[in-house]
């Protein structure tokens, strides 16, 4: 005969637990995440607004009943929306995930942190614009950047040992659980009531990463972390309900997430909960390119303008060698046809041969208008990709992060250029000096494409002061960017 089962209900598993207490306990006091977190949320705006010249992403947003407005609502940025906060959130989340031009982290796991903003300025928004109605005071943007860093630091650090990508799953579980904790603390709920939105979270459905590979590479990789932060936000508002959770939603044995769908392993940590992660974010700046090519491209952008200086083209060459990291390898190696935009940006041997043909790469350059010039598979099939374990390495190392590519072009007359190697894209922590002028710059041709320059002028002079900005109530923040 099997043995009883117990039914005395757990404690809640360990996981859960520690984000609670970080969302409700943690004092942010680094300057510097506070400043990186101002320049991260300057950036995922601008990338929002860039998306909407994508007519796939503007059919996605606006309310789910066409013309429902809603009172005391959250604002959509850079359109006429105002909605509630769960839809305000996939809507924010899917524009700022576009074009794959938002921050990102890259560990065992991958994933773009600022996903979450999609939750926390719908929620924040919606929160102060109430307050304001019943005469109380709003929300300010130091509560969006505080929440920011937070959202940032879970995602981030379960990131750093656990891979969800290695048993299929995609990362936007994680935006999902970091969203849901500090939603739930935004929305007032206390230790138990957040302990039960996250459990919600992990036994929630989680997204397959069938999207993402070919031959299945689709738009649904541009709206999952929207769906994400969006059903975090829902998840969020259930909890502050009263609806019960699940404490071993983890550790349960058979039916807890470790069993289901983790292989049978717990979750391991390498740092606790803080605020590293925000001050070592990596910014796309130059291109708008799975981050894992972004080395990559900037050697092909140096090795454009050598091609050119010695009268040679794409004809004149016999093979190109990338050396590089493990999970490049793995998430963005592809050969064979590319169907759509969504294929082309995951796609290392496209994301060196546009721009050593055109010298630049640009979101446009995954349209089908660009990839029918026959020159780029022609390229893309004499492009080879060659693990090196020292660049391995380096990626997991804490203290580096690097994020290495090497290109090398030979011709067919033998001869070759000598390798052009970059280990740090501009967006890197090491290179943040040279990198912030130009985000500052792309901030400023993102809101061009949306407002009128007095309009610019005040978001710009609002989103470089640090404390003018954290000052701000957020109902006043969110006003800036409607049109």
């Amino acid at each position: 005969m099997s043995a009883t089962i117990s039914n005395i209900r757990p404690e809640a598993d360990q996981v859960l637990v520690d984000i609670a207490d970080y969302v409700l306990n943690y004092e942010i006091k680094s300057t510097l995440a506070y400043e990186t977190a101002r320049h991260c949320l300057m950036d995922t705006l601008g990338c929002g607004l860039e998306s909407l010249e994508y007519p796939a992403c503007r059919k996605l947003l606006g309310p789910i009943v066409p013309g429902t407005i809603v009172p005391h609502g959250a604002k959509v940025p850079g359109t006429q929306f105002q909605l509630d906060p769960v839809q305000a959130a996939f809507n924010i989340g899917t524009m700022i995930r576009w074009l794959d031009f938002n921050d990102t982290w890259l560990a065992a796991e991958w994933g773009h942190p600022s996903d979450n903003l999609g939750g926390i300025l719908a929620t924040a928004d919606w929160l102060s614009r109430t307050a304001i109605a019943a005469g109380k005071p709003a929300l300010t943007m130091r509560d969006v950047l505080t929440a920011m860093i937070k959202a940032h630091e879970i995602q981030g650090c379960i990131a750093l040992e656990n891979s969800f990508n290695k048993v299929g799953l995609d990362h936007v579980v994680l935006v999902k659980v970091a969203s849901t904790a500090v939603v739930a603390h935004m929305l007032g709920l206390d230790r138990d009531e957040i302990i039960n939105a996250l459990s919600l979270a992990w036994v929630d459905g989680q997204s397959l990463r069938t999207y993402r590979h070919s031959p299945n590479t689709g738009s649904r990789k541009s709206w999952a972390a929207g769906d994400a932060t969006s059903r975090a936000v829902r998840l969020a508002l259930i909890a502050k309900t009263g609806e019960m959770g699940y404490p071993s939603v983890l550790t349960a044995k058979t039916w807890g997430f470790y069993d289901v769908l983790f292989n049978g392993k717990p979750f391991t940590f390498q740092r606790p909960y803080g605020s590293y992660v925000m001050e070592n974010v990596l910014f796309k700046i130059s291109f708008p390119a799975e981050f894992h090519s972004q080395t990559a491209v900037e050697c092909a952008m140096t090795l454009h303008d050598q091609l050119k200086a010695k009268g040679k083209t794409a004809e004149d060459i016999k093979k190109i060698t990338i050396r590089t990291h493990e999970a490049c390898i793995r998430i963005i190696d592809k050969k064979g046809p590319l169907n759509n935009p969504a294929d082309r940006d995951h796609c290392i041997q496209y994301m060196v041969a546009v721009p050593l043909l055109f010298g630049r790469l640009t979101a446009a350059d995954y349209e089908d208008h660009i990839a029918s010039d026959p020159r780029i598979d022609a390229l893309r099939d004499k492009i080879v990709c060659v693990e090196d374990p020292s660049f391995t390495a380096d990626y997991h190392n804490p203290e580096k992060r690097s994020i290495a590519n090497a290109v090398t072009i030979e011709f067919n007359d033998g001869s070759k250029l000598d390798e052009i190697v970059c280990e740090y894209p501009i967006g890197h922590k090491r290179r943040r000096a040279d990198g912030i002028p130009l985000l500052e710059a792309k901030f400023r041709t993102n809101l061009a494409r949306i407002f009128p320059s007095k309009q610019q002028q005040r978001i710009v002079e609002v989103s470089l002061d640090q404390k003018a900005l954290e000052n701000m109530p957020v109902h006043e923040y969110m006003d800036m960017y409607v049109i």
